[in-house]
């Protein structure tokens, strides 16, 4: 999951727990909004876990050393 459905799902759920005031039989909108926030909030701080890890990986490069070798010619 990336960044963009986490944020999306974040937007659907808030819009659904907090601005929708229907009934709809056997569902709660309200629960299934905080679920969906809940779902984009865990799927948000997994990407920048990952993501933030691959940045840091590589490290940076201390020295540059050129090894030259002399051959002997017989």
């Amino acid at each position: 999951m990336g960044i963009g459905v986490s944020v999306f799902l974040l937007a659907l759920g808030a819009i659904l727990a907090f601005a929708v005031h229907a009934t709809v039989s056997g569902l709660d909108i309200n629960v299934i909004g905080v679920i969906l926030m809940v779902c984009g909030a865990i799927g948000l701080a997994m990407t920048m876990l990952v993501f933030g890890r691959r940045d840091r990986v590589g490290g940076a490069v201390v020295e540059d050393r050129v090894v030259t070798r002399e051959r002997d010619v017989y």
